[in-house]
């Protein structure tokens, strides 16, 4: 295995966060979060996932990608925040086995892709090839996505740059695309918050794929938002993520 990731923050900062990019995205994709992060404190660390940040792959089923994840946990290392993006949302869920069983760590999923139909999935791997085939502009992203800002849009387009075209086979090997249910794992140690996009504006996460009945499990949609929560309202991800607040 080979460490492929960037880093923010001071490797000493007494907290660590872990953040998980999605499909034809890359480390680079958190800058606004993790630069966030560091300025409260965290050492950040954002790995390239395999078949992305020009890293190669072949074995593209999301527990593949937990596993080759685990390299960032030897030594027992830990991390007080784990963020997660869409396809990320599924691979961080797949690393809660293998979680230090006493840290406390908050979760924050970032409209997770859960469950797709079977249809849809066709759909998804479409729009994946286009994505590949036809890479757009900084400029057209700017123009499609007025939310955004230039850095945010740069780093899109860098993420699908970087992205290796046999990551297609990732709509092959993960049939049928169910992962809902591994809320049922969620260890005492752990809380995860699911932000999910408003259904109007995207068709990624819907309310009714999280269950209601697990404790340390909460979500909530944010209206008028889309997909890319991380670029459109990254005050939500900070807020829900537990800081001390000096007292006014």
């Amino acid at each position: 295995m080979s460490i492929s990731a960037s880093q923010w923050g001071s490797p000493t900062a007494s907290r660590r966060a872990l953040l998980i990019h999605g499909l034809t995205m890359s480390s680079h994709s958190w800058e606004g979060i993790a630069q966030s992060l560091a300025a409260e404190g965290f050492f950040v660390v954002a790995p390239n996932l395999l078949g992305h940040g020009w890293r190669q792959g072949t074995d593209y089923r999301v527990s593949a990608f937990a596993e080759d994840l685990r390299q960032y946990f030897v030594m027992d290392t830990s991390y007080d925040v784990i963020i997660a993006h869409s396809f990320g949302g599924p691979v961080a869920l797949s690393l809660l086995p293998f979680l230090p069983k006493t840290k406390e760590t908050t979760i924050i999923l970032v409209d997770p892709v859960l469950e797709v139909a079977e249809e849809k999935l066709k759909t998804n791997k479409n729009w994946f090839l286009n994505e590949m085939t036809n890479v757009r502009t900084t400029e057209e992203r700017m123009v499609g996505n007025p939310a955004w800002s230039r850095r945010d849009s740069v780093l899109r387009t860098l993420g699908v740059a970087m992205c290796n075209p046999t990551v297609v086979g990732v709509f092959q090997q993960n049939t049928p695309w169910s992962f809902s249910g591994l809320f049922k794992n969620i260890p005492l140690n752990v809380k995860i918050t699911v932000l999910v996009s408003d259904p109007k504006f995207s068709d990624r996460c819907y309310l009714e794929h999280i269950p209601r009945d697990i404790e340390r499990l909460n979500a909530r949609v944010l209206t008028g938002i889309g997909h890319w929560i991380q670029y459109e309202r990254p005050d939500a991800i900070m807020d829900a993520i537990p800081l001390p607040r000096a007292k006014l």
